[in-house]
Formats: C-alpha cells, sequence, structure tokens
C-alpha cells in the first residue's frame, strides 16, 4: 500500500475492534494490560460473546505463554467467530436420531468429547447442568441452543454499554486498535501484527487531520509536536566511504541473530573486541543471506541494524557508549573512526519496525511435514527440515568456520532448551555424530537431529520447539529472527572478538541507545510539565525519541504519529501511550520510512494524560 494511501477502516471494521474493546475493558482496566493467565483469556473471550472450550483455551495458551496483549486478543476473535444459534441447531439435528428435538446424555457426550474439538466430560455435564431435561434425562437442544446464544449476547452487549457510558474508558487510546467513537476524526490503525511495509499514514485523508489527544490535555496544552522532513538522498549527504585498501586491512568476523521473544522483546547475542593498540577502524553490521530458495527471497534482509561500542568496564555503571554506525552503504550500516588499544563490548541493536511477533502466523493451523518413513521403515527427515536445518547450522556457526564448537553449539542449545551441553555430553557426540577437530560437522547436526525425531517415534514437537524457538513459524519461514553479520576492519592490528551470552547486555545496550539519542540533540519540555523532557534522535535513516520524566511521580504520555509520512513505527501503532516512572527515562520509539526511496516526515504530538491515581 502506497504511503499517499489511508489505512481508515469500514464500519465494519470499526464495530469489531470496538466490540474488541469494549469486551477487554470490561476485565481490564486499560487496554495497555496483558492477559496473564488462561483464566483471563476465558473471560474477555466470554465478554466478546464467545464460549471458549478448555481445547480452544489451550490453542492460543500454551505451556510456552505467558502473556497475550490486546492486539492478540483482536486477532483471537478473527479466528473464533462467534456460535450462530442456527449453526448450534443444525450440528444437534445430527444427533437427534429419532428427529424428537431431544438428546440423552450418553448420545452428547460420545459425541462430544470424540469429534472434533473434544470437549470433557466435565464440559459435557455442565451443558446438561445448564440445559433444559426432560423427565426422562434428555437434553431440550432447542432450548439449550436460545439460551446460549441469549447468554453470548447478553454478555457482548452488557460491555459495549459499559465502555459508551464510561467516558473515560472511550477516552483511553492504549492500544493498537484504538476505540473510534462515531463521527470521530481519530483514524484506527491496522493491527501491530502487520508487515510494517504495509503500515500506511491514517492522516492521508483530510478529515483525519484534527488532532485525536483527549478533551483535557487539548485545554491545558501540555503537548509537544516534533515536526522532521527527511528526503530519500539524506542517506548519501551522510554516507561513510569505505576506505581505500581495506583488503589489505585485518579482519575480525562474527555472526550472530536477532530474536523476537515472547514479550515482543529483541535479543541478540553480544560480543567482546580486543584491539592490541589502537588503530583506524571500519565497522560493518548487516542481515546475513542465506542459501535460500531463489523463489523465495529472504524478509529479513529488509531489517535494519545497527552496532553500538561501548567500553568494556569493569560493571555496567562504568561501561561509556564510544560510537555507534550511523550511516549506511546498501545493506551495510558502517561506522569509520579511530579505537584506543583495549576491550570494547559490540552491542547489535535493531529498531523493531521490521522485525515484529506475528501473531496471525502463531494461530495457524497449518504446518509444513517434518518427518516421514522411507521405503525401509525408517525415519528420516523431510528436504524441508533439512533445508531449514542447514540454515540454522550457517547462523550458529558463529565465526563461519563450517563447523560448530562446544561454545557454538550452547548458543544453540541455551536458545533452543535452556540448558548447557556439557563435556561429557560432547564427548558422547563424538562418537555418535560426523565431528571434525572435536567439532561438530553440518552433516553431523542434521544426525543429531534426525536421533531426536526417531527418539520420539517420529513424533516432531521437540524439532518444532527448536524451530520456533529460533524463528520459524509452522510454514518453515523464518519470521521472527534476523541473522545478521559484524566485520570489523582494522589499519594497523588485527582485531578479535568473542561471542558474550544472550543476557548478558540488555542493560549495557538499553544504556547506549538512551546515550546515542541525550547526547546528539537537546530536549524540548514537555508543555505543563517542567520535569518531563522530550529528546529526538535524528539520524539519516532513523528517528527515535526518548522521554526523560525527571519528577518524583510517574508520568503517562499520549503519542500521536497520525501526522506521519511513509513511516513505521517501532510501536506497531499510530497512536499510544507510555507511562514513565518518576525519575527515569524511556525510549518511546523508533521511526524509519516505509519506503526508503521516497522522502518521509516524522511528525509527532506528544501530550501529557492526566493522572488516573487518584
Amino acid at each position: 500500500m502506497s504511503s499517499q494511501e489511508s489505512s481508515r477502516p469500514s464500519d465494519e471494521d470499526e464495530l469489531f475492534y470496538t466490540q474488541c474493546r469494549a469486551a477487554y475493558l470490561a476485565v481490564f482496566r486499560s487496554s495497555l494490560a496483558n492477559i496473564s493467565s488462561k483464566q483471563q483469556l476465558c473471560r474477555v473471550l466470554q465478554q466478546a460473546g464467545r464460549n471458549p472450550s478448555h481445547a480452544t483455551l489451550n490453542k492460543y495458551w500454551t505451556s510456552r505463554t505467558s502473556k497475550l496483549n490486546f492486539d492478540d486478543f483482536c486477532e483471537i476473535l478473527k479466528c473464533e467467530r462467534k456460535t450462530e444459534e442456527a449453526e448450534l441447531m443444525r450440528a444437534f439435528r445430527k444427533l437427534d436420531v429419532n428427529g424428537d428435538g431431544y438428546i440423552t446424555h450418553s448420545v452428547l457426550e460420545k459425541a462430544l468429547t470424540s469429534r472434533g474439538e473434544k470437549m470433557t466430560a466435565e464440559e459435557v455435564n455442565a451443558v446438561f447442568s445448564l440445559a433444559h431435561v426432560n423427565k426422562d434425562g434428555k437434553l431440550d437442544y432447542a432450548e439449550f441452543c436460545r439460551r446460549l446464544a441469549s447468554t453470548a449476547e447478553q454478555c457482548q452487549t452488557a460491555a459495549l454499554e459499559n465502555l459508551k457510558a464510561d467516558a473515560k474508558l472511550r477516552r483511553q487510546n492504549f492500544g493498537s486498535q484504538l476505540y473510534s467513537p462515531p463521527k470521530s476524526s481519530v483514524a484506527s490503525e491496522s493491527s501491530a501484527s502487520a508487515a510494517p511495509h504495509a503500515e500506511s499514514d491514517s492522516s492521508a485523508k483530510k478529515d483525519s487531520q484534527s488532532s485525536s489527544r483527549p478533551p483535557s490535555a487539548r485545554s491545558r496544552r501540555s503537548s509537544l509536536s516534533n515536526s522532521v522532513t527527511m528526503t530519500s538522498s539524506s542517506s548519501k549527504a551522510g554516507k561513510v566511504l569505505e576506505p581505500q585498501g581495506l583488503q589489505d586491512w585485518r579482519h575480525g568476523s562474527m555472526k550472530g541473530c536477532f530474536f523476537v521473544e515472547e514479550d515482543e522483546s529483541i535479543s541478540s547475542l553480544q560480543y567482546h573486541l580486543h584491539l592490541p593498540q589502537a588503530t583506524a577502524v571500519y565497522l560493518t553490521i548487516q542481515p546475513l543471506s542465506l542459501s535460500h530458495r531463489p523463489d523465495k527471497p529472504p524478509t529479513w534482509m529488509n531489517v535494519d541494524t545497527a552496532l553500538f561500542v561501548t567500553s568494556a568496564g569493569e560493571t555496567k555503571e562504568n561501561s561509556s557508549l564510544v560510537c555507534f554506525t550511523e550511516s549506511k552503504d546498501k545493506d551495510k550500516y558502517v561506522w569509520r573512526g579511530e579505537l584506543s588499544a583495549g576491550t570494547y563490548h559490540l552491542l547489535p541493536f535493531t529498531t523493531g519496525c521490521r522485525l515484529r511477533k506475528q501473531s496471525k502466523k502463531n494461530f495457524s493451523d497449518k504446518s509444513v511435514k517434518l518427518v516421514y518413513k522411507t521405503d525401509t521403515g525408517e525415519l528420516d527427515l523431510t528436504s524441508e527440515l533439512r533445508e531449514v536445518l542447514s540454515e540454522i547450522f550457517e547462523v550458529i556457526d558463529l565465526d563461519g568456520n563450517g563447523l560448530l564448537s562446544l561454545e557454538e553449539y550452547n548458543f544453540f542449545e541455551l536458545r533452543t532448551s535452556g540448558e548447557k551441553c556439557d563435556q561429557d555430553a560432547w564427548a558422547v557426540c563424538k562418537e555418535n555424530f560426523d565431528m571434525r577437530k572435536n567439532q561438530l560437522t553440518r552433516q553431523g547436526f542434521m544426525e543429531l537431529n534426525l536421533m531426536e525425531a526417531t527418539e520420539r517415534d517420529g513424533d516432531p514437537a521437540d524439532l518444532w520447539v527448536t524451530l520456533e524457538s529460533m524463528g520459524y513459524n509452522r510454514m518453515l519461514e523464518l519470521v521472527e529472527a534476523c541473522p545478521f553479520q559484524i566485520d570489523v576492519y582494522c589499519e594497523g592490528t588485527q582485531p578479535s572478538m568473542q561471542p558474550l551470552s544472550l543476557d548478558s547486555g540488555t542493560k549495557l545496550l538499553n544504556q547506549a541507545l538512551q546515550k546515542s539519542i541525550t547526547s546528539r540533540f537537546g530536549a524540548k519540555a514537555l508543555r505543563g510539565h517542567d520535569n518531563v523532557f522530550i529528546y529526538t534522535y535524528r539520524g539519516d535513516h532513523r528517528i527515535s525519541s526518548l522521554i526523560a520524566n525527571k519528577a518524583n511521580q510517574k508520568v503517562t504520555v499520549h503519542v500521536n504519529n497520525e501526522q506521519n509520512r511513509n513511516c513505521c513505527s517501532s510501536r506497531g501503532m499510530t497512536v499510544f501511550a507510555v507511562e514513565v516512572p518518576a525519575r527515569t527515562k524511556m525510549v518511546c520509539q523508533h521511526v524509519l520510512p516505509i519506503n526508503e526511496k521516497q522522502d518521509w516526515i516524522y511528525n509527532c504530538v506528544e501530550t501529557s494524560l492526566p493522572s488516573t491515581s487518584s
């Protein structure tokens, strides 16, 4: 979709999201709140007029689920349509062999516990306890269908009436699915799970130009507008030239991967860089192009990357930002300069604008076959799985030597199972799988995965855990990860690089990111708040904003991106709210152009929301 097209929803879409919002706010105080248990999921689904069975709940709340947000809830409702009374009646009539309008308990239990989305015996008993039963103990299913449909409709109606009656709830815009009252100028944003390149500017139409800020905020004028026009040629102006004779410089390289976690944060390995002496340095980071099928170009190659370099102090507090990659040369993000002798942290980063949780695909029932039986009756891995395992091998072979060391293999193990392989277990691997120089070969890696499938008699459950942990969906598409490669060129000395654990530098990266924003541009105070400041970093390829709350109480800032053009945000939404605790700084959002070949306009309005603590 062009950046000039509008994403204003249809009346049907607006009604759907209003119903979603009504159901959600019937259970939670804000749509910023997360569903934190299966019981809460059941409650909000019931408020939306659904009657979820245990199987339905287990479909969306698995053993690996820790929370679901409002956008996830909307996606579930799109999949779980309301059951209509006529549809229920057709299903019951198939069980009514006598055609008299009644079904016995035994017939119903057999049907509901053995077919389709199976119910438990307790659920069947609950059906009978709620329904009209005649003197022979038979279910009057016509009456039951009427009562079930009526109850579902009453739940949904009550939730909508509660939303309409509560002005405070109507005013909240705390999710990517915005509540839009009738005749409002506020345009609802598309789902956060939509691909970033499909995100369009909702302010293209003239009637969406007016502010969506709460009236109370507008009257106090406690807002701040930041407007930046970026041209498609701006990247050329700040381009860092590759040093002449680079092929003669000393070179070090390391691979890694960004992973989207369950809480939608992004993690990756981090690295130590050691320089024996001061030298001129040329740093690059870029998405890694794997050996993929030519008919399916990799989607992750458009993911933005960056590399922050900090001093390796004895503690995280002693670490300071040295530099970061601000320029871009095709797919590479680069930095060129002088570095002193010493040890540094290399902290990979991506904004999340083009790498997000794929909620729709998580709920897909389709899946590629992973294991099959050969003509001799032996289990083997499908060609599709072998191709993906080969890609995974390429990603976890961090130094690119074609072999997996125990350290490299353990980064993979920690990612997929949470456990390490010790020296004894590695010795067992050496006896059973193809190894060279005490390192696992690509063939050995295939053999190891085949053994795990064989031990489970072909059950692919463990294989799917591995694949999904590495960012693949059930169609074996890499959608929740982005492999990358770091290259360090030094003119006068040989650089050495070493990977660090996944959990070693989250705080380090956040500190470096905040420093890169606050050190380049001055702060602007939010009107009406002397102690709340907005910092906006304007690079050639990225705009990032940070909120600094120096007050002694938390502040909630409403952020409006409706006037942006050709922009996608790391928040995945046009209008949202950010709660900043007292005396803290928080990165608000990152913004990238949707189409880098076109001009883009960042025009963000930040507004303070009145406190809800009273």
